[in-house]
């Protein structure tokens, strides 16, 4: 899968193993392919293009993914030992209003390259049935994560999974990566590694509470963003500001950990002590862990990152175990989530 801060393709090899209704998992092999500068800039201007260019794009992109698991198998020897390739793509179009949503990378293209079985498209049913289509995780967070209260993934957008009555509900919190890696890249870098910027600037209380403001953060679940959202969220406030971007990042990561709060005290848990997961780059990032943990300290909720592989390949793994159930012909899409009118198995299968 490809996430919306374009840090690069993730692949994940998994091993999901079902006793009796209770599911493990094993990250066997993984690896995160950092994204040539053309194929970054494809993907951002993807949205924009006319149909005829969007289309032979959509087609590149899935050969390209076959290609890249093609080398993945072959480093890892691997040959003969995948069942199928379970793929997400990269979301460049999520208008679920109006029913519609698109995930960039032809499974037709893609199992004609690896000469493998495909289940793509994983979204589409839960939107034409009047769901989110987002977030999808949870199902993963269902059957492979239940010990936690709450699941935080600080992506390029940043989604928690929550319990209601023994349901998982999940939502899309607020911008995340994708909005500090475009800030980092002002001055020059990739990412603000380990929060390191972020700390050294200081906190703009002013766009803070511009910030804070935005009307998405007014609406009830079930609700999603889309890249466009997202940014139109944050992005005009922050092109107004004349700050520095160490003061800018710092703020961006206070307004993070104060809406995952906000997220939380929507659902309480009412046990003397909760915990919360974290994974996503996001998890990377020192000094964001550390405001969540100052933000929600207060509300008995402690916060816990695992070990860095389960961190970067989460939501990589969930893709897998999603499917993997539309292998088995079972619900891999929870309208508890997603507000659609009923549970759903989704997702194309191309015979490679």
């Amino acid at each position: 899968m490809s996430g919306s801060s374009l840090d690069g393709l993730d692949i994940a090899h998994v091993q999901l193993d079902e006793v009796r209704g209770k599911w493990t998992y094993q990250l066997l092999h993984t690896a995160c392919i950092p994204y040539a500068n053309n194929w970054l800039h494809s993907l951002q201007q993807a949205a924009n293009m006319q149909v005829g260019e969007f289309l032979k794009l959509n087609t590149d992109y899935g050969r390209y993914l076959g290609e890249k698991v093609n080398e993945f198998i072959a480093e890892n020897g691997i040959e003969h030992q995948v069942h199928f390739i379970a793929s997400h793509g990269h979301t460049v179009f999520h208008e679920p209003e109006h029913r519609t949503t698109f995930q960039l990378g032809d499974g037709a293209a893609l199992a004609a390259t690896t000469k493998l079985p495909v289940i793509s498209d994983l979204r589409s049913l839960d939107v034409a049935l009047g769901g989110q289509g987002a977030p999808i995780v949870p199902i993963g967070d269902k059957m492979l994560f239940s010990d936690y209260d709450y699941l935080l993934n600080i992506g390029g957008i940043a989604n928690i999974t929550v319990y209601e009555h023994g349901n998982p509900v999940a939502f899309d919190i607020c911008p995340a990566n994708q909005i500090m890696n475009n800030l980092a890249s002002r001055v020059g870098k990739l990412m603000d590694e380990n929060g390191a910027m972020a700390a050294s600037g200081k906190l703009l209380p002013g766009l803070l509470d511009e910030l804070n403001e935005a009307l998405y953060y007014r609406l009830l679940p079930p609700k999603s963003l889309s890249n466009e959202a997202a940014q139109d969220i944050i992005f005009p406030k922050l092109s107004q500001s004349e700050h520095s971007v160490a003061d800018m990042l710092h703020t961006m990561c206070v307004h993070i950990a104060q809406q995952v709060a906000a997220a939380v005290r929507q659902s309480p848990h009412g046990k003397e002590m909760a915990s919360l997961v974290a994974t996503g780059g996001g998890a990377f990032n020192g000094f964001l862990v550390e405001q969540l943990r100052q933000e929600l300290s207060p509300l008995n909720v402690t916060v816990v990152v695992p070990d860095a592989e389960v961190v970067k390949y989460k939501e990589a793994l969930v893709m897998a175990l999603i499917g993997t159930l539309r292998w088995r012909e079972e619900t891999n899409v929870l309208s508890s989530v997603t507000g659609a009118v009923k549970d759903s198995c989704g997702g194309a299968l191309w015979l490679g």
